[in-house]
């Protein structure tokens, strides 16, 4: 009887590997050790469904520790999904264990889901876990993209003594305030609402009335319940464009019939709200000392945050080891598509060359320095400490730091003679400042915005189109200001951040000023290669609103954007002024309330002035030398 019991036992047990029969999974199991829903326990008792792979024959392995929102279930819809079975053979056969975990409240991971996996905690309890297991060498490092990056920061500023190294790629939304940037997690952008977050919510927020496996289940239960029972909601199919429309703002997800969860309270949160410093963000204020390999994009939707961030932890990281191994990788892609690059990259309608690379080689070459504590790879032994692609030039090139040190700023300045109206206006960028005012008028009405064509955005569904586009579509609204400059005279590479100024008044008490920062080709194309926004309320500082009075002129700071692009000889610079850039961002109503309660908005008669007295500007890097930088 006790032999047939232990019989029994071990069949449930492995239910996952006899019922498995994929191609990506017998591969797998000929290298690893497979050990799927153990349920890690918390420090509050709550457990967390969790995935082990560890390579055969191997005492001890360092941990690569992926914690994600997303299914990563073994079946969904009744069909085996191979894509975690790859990326932990990858793992694995290069020694080292893949430990896969979903945050709590999530799919088969008890407790209640909060946005980025708080609290902390289980991070650093999963960690504590691992690192003490049997088969662990003592040595974690972070990895993922997005969603699996996003917490890394906050959870490393917690100091486990296991965590040796992190990988974080296109992590924007776990930086919630360093500097100037006070994105909250990509939440806003220069004080307005970024709507990516509505549309992610709409399909990943838990719904407190969904139905929820029982607390404390026996794992073999669990095995045998994940191969029909997923737990991944179904939702029916909805127009992302048609849903972001929908007014007030904060009715969205629920006026269309969308899950309830979390949504409404962040909604009604201000840039400097107290609640955006008590969950998973990672702020500057907080301690960090951990090597980190930091992988962005130019066509993210955080680029600008994102590097300053890599600066503040090269700079202020606790130890001398820690500040001296940061590094930084910029691809010409948009939010996590470094591996999707081609031998002719097409990003938006822009192709920006051949952009691959060994990104694997870059990955696993560092964390075998700091997991496996080997000497590292040929790849890593040359890697220098930034590593930005440039657009135009369609070419890596590296940097001692981040602007590169030969960089100059050039101003630019606005001008014309009052009819910058679409492309077709007489709207420059000019060396000097216009002496008189001529200034430019424009009627923003939030009922009638200028929508996103392109753009360095993600997760937005049907709503935008990431990358670069040809603008000229655009340029023909009356509501788009477009400045553009002579001719280079020769080829000039633009890279680093490009600050803006304007000098607005307006018959309303609060408005929205866009930006756009544009390549003109000879032929007219003109591609966009970073955009940025700044709520006017918010132009004194993010912890206060302060509102216009009638015709007064203000001096608007609009925060900065980034990129590397080589303009060619005979190519122009151009920008877009605009209020409206949507549904990338949220519309300003024009009140001066609350704007996410708010359903009918009022025309705004914005002027942008530009002279002497009034000097709109757009300050942009340009590299004036080629020399080893």
């Amino acid at each position: 009887m006790r032999n047939h019991l232990l019989l029994l036992l071990l069949v449930l047990l492995c239910t996952c590997v006899r019922a498995q029969n994929s191609d990506a999974y017998r591969e797998l199991a000929k290298i690893a050790e497979i050990e799927q829903k153990i349920m890690v326990p918390m420090r509050d008792g709550k457990r967390l469904a969790t995935d082990v792979y560890r390579p055969k024959n191997v005492e001890k392995a360092p941990i690569i520790f992926v914690r994600t929102p997303y299914q990563f279930n073994g079946w969904v819809d009744g069909e085996e999904q191979e894509r975690n079975y790859e990326r932990a053979y990858e793992a694995v056969s290069r020694g080292y264990a893949y430990v896969v975990q979903n945050e709590r409240g999530r799919y088969f991971s008890e407790g209640d889901w909060d946005i980025l996996g708080v609290p902390l905690t289980d991070g650093y309890d999963a960690i504590e876990w691992m690192s003490t297991q049997p088969w662990s060498n003592g040595n974690v490092g972070l990895y993922g993209c997005s969603s699996t990056a996003e917490w890394q920061m906050a959870v490393a500023s917690l100091g486990h003594p296991a965590l040796k190294a992190m990988v974080p790629m296109g992590y924007g939304a776990g930086v919630g305030r360093v500097g100037e940037f006070m994105e909250q997690g990509n939440w806003y952008r220069g004080g307005a609402q970024q709507m990516l977050f509505t549309s992610w919510l709409y399909h990943v927020q838990h719904d407190p009335n969904g139905p929820k496996l029982a607390e404390g289940l026996p794992r073999e239960d669990i095995l045998r319940l994940q191969r029909f029972y997923d737990m991944e909601p179904e939702y029916p199919e909805i127009s992302s464009m048609e849903m972001l429309s929908t007014l007030p703002v904060d009715s969205i997800i629920a006026g269309n019939y969308g899950p309830e969860g979390i949504y409404e309270d962040m909604i009604k949160r201000k840039p400097n709200d107290p609640a955006w410093y008590e969950g998973g963000l990672y702020h500057d204020d907080m301690p960090f000392d951990v090597p980190t390999f930091w992988f962005t994009s130019w066509y993210d939707v955080s680029i600008s945050p994102n590097l300053a961030l890599f600066n503040h932890v090269r700079k202020n990281a606790e130890s001398q080891e820690a500040r001296d191994n940061q590094y930084l990788w910029i691809a010409p892609t948009l939010h996590c598509a470094y591996t999707r690059a081609t031998e002719n990259t097409i990003v938006g309608e822009r192709s920006v060359g051949d952009a691959r690379y060994d990104y694997d080689g870059l990955i696993y070459g560092f964390f075998d320095k700091w997991l496996k504590e080997e000497e590292p790879g040929q790849l890593i032994d040359t890697l220098h400490r930034v590593t930005y692609y440039t657009m135009g030039s369609n070419k890596w090139q590296t940097t001692s730091a981040w602007p590169p040190p030969s960089v100059e700023t050039v101003d630019y300045y606005l001008g014309s003679n009052g009819n910058a109206n679409t492309m077709y206006g007489d709207g420059k960028l000019v060396k000097q400042a216009p002496q008189q005012d001529k200034p430019d008028s424009f009627l923003y009405d939030p009922m009638n915005p200028v929508y996103s064509y392109g753009g360095n955005v993600c997760c937005t569904g049907d709503a935008v189109e990431g990358g670069s586009m040809d603008q000229r579509r655009m340029e023909t609204r009356n509501d788009v200001l477009v400045y553009t400059s002579e001719p280079f005279p020769e080829d000039t590479e633009v890279t680093g951040s490009i600050e803006s100024t304007l000098y607005l008044s307006s018959d309303v008490k609060d408005t929205d000023l866009t930006l756009k920062l544009i390549v003109v080709d000879e032929d007219g194309a003109a591609y966009n290669l970073d955009e940025t926004i700044q709520r006017v309320r918010y132009r004194e500082g993010y912890d206060k609103e302060v509102f216009m009075e009638k015709g007064k002129v203000y001096k608007v700071d609009l925060t900065r954007m980034s990129t590397s692009n080589l303009f060619k000889k005979g190519q122009r610079l151009r920008i877009e002024v605009s209020s409206s850039n949507f549904p990338r961002f949220e519309r300003n109503m024009n009140t001066g309330g609350n704007n996410y309660d708010e359903k009918e908005g009022v025309v705004a008669h914005n002027v942008i002035h530009h002279s002497a007295e009034y000097p709109s500007v757009v300050r942009v890097p340009v590299v004036r030398t080629s020399t080893t930088r």
